[in-house]
């Protein structure tokens, strides 16, 4: 099925000189969204641009209707990031992972006696303690705002096995 021919709105005078100025920027984002719009805009459609200049009709579309909704502002490239974050671990959640760390994953059913940081993530997600399970990098960031390493884990997770201390520093093997 083919689409119907869409074309820029009317534009103002100032609005083609800011698009006439954006065909020679350094940006090739805005350079290539200022010739799509000044090409539409002169009666070419989107699939008469895609022959002339080599953007896909559907870019070309999209842009237009960018256009047609923002005005100029169409041009600025946006970032992609999402644009707010739920923060997980907080100082709260931090506390709870040492507290988790200072028992065996053992005791959560799994065959390690050593945590990883997947372990952690995924018992804190199967304990319910997070809404989704966590990456690696999302646990140790948390951590080491809160002022721990992960490298450093050792001096603070301790052991219920009474001989920990003597173990740990070599006197028994």
């Amino acid at each position: 099925m083919r689409k119907e021919p869409i074309f820029v709105r009317a534009m103002s005078e100032e609005e083609r000189q800011i698009l006439d100025k954006a065909k020679r920027a350094t940006d090739a984002c805005e350079m290539k969204r200022s010739q799509i719009l000044l090409a539409s805009s002169q009666g070419l459609t989107t699939t008469g641009i895609e022959k002339q200049f080599g953007y896909s009709a559907e870019y070309a579309r999209q842009m237009i209707h960018r256009f047609n909704e923002q005005g100029i502002e169409c041009l600025a490239r946006k970032s992609s990031a999402p644009k707010t974050q739920e923060t997980i671990v907080d100082a709260g959640m931090c506390e709870q992972i040492k507290q988790l760390m200072h028992k065996s994953p053992r005791s959560y059913g799994k065959a390690s006696s050593i945590w990883t940081l997947t372990l952690v993530a995924e018992v804190l997600y199967e304990e319910g303690e997070t809404p989704r399970r966590m990456g690696n990098e999302t646990i140790r960031t948390a951590m080491k705002k809160n002022g721990v390493s992960w490298k450093r884990a050792k001096d603070w997770i301790s052991s219920p096995d009474p001989q920990y201390e003597l173990k740990k520093t070599g006197g028994i093997g």
